[in-house]
């Protein structure tokens, strides 16, 4: 549990650097996640709050049944922008290059 707890933590305030300016445009792959308990769908939700506070915009990638499944049990279904697969403008992006800049800043001891 403290480790959920850690990671739900972690992600939030990732999410947060990544939404705090104006016009984010995120897209989140979850397609390597099998189970998100309903305190992810929080901090998903809350994402989306802040991206659409701010005009931006947040996809999903997943090409999960359950995922969509849990979103549609959770009331939220329609809420979240979901893909099957990464955009082609995302998917061409180096893993290291996405991962290490945030808002156009290097996120320390984040990964």
């Amino acid at each position: 549990m403290a480790r959920s707890t850690c990671s739900r933590h972690r992600l939030a305030a990732r999410l947060d650097l990544l939404t705090a300016g104006p016009c984010p445009d995120l897209v989140l792959d979850l397609s390597p996640v099998s189970f998100m308990h309903c305190t992810g769908l929080g901090v998903l939700r809350r994402a989306r709050n802040r991206v659409m506070a701010r005009h931006g915009r947040l996809r999903l990638v997943t090409d999960s049944t359950f995922f969509r499944w849990t979103l549609q049990y959770a009331g939220l279904a329609g809420v979240f922008e979901v893909l099957p697969c990464l955009p082609d403008d995302v998917a061409d992006t180096p893993a290291a290059e996405a991962d290490n800049v945030t808002a156009g800043r290097p996120v320390p001891g984040l990964r």
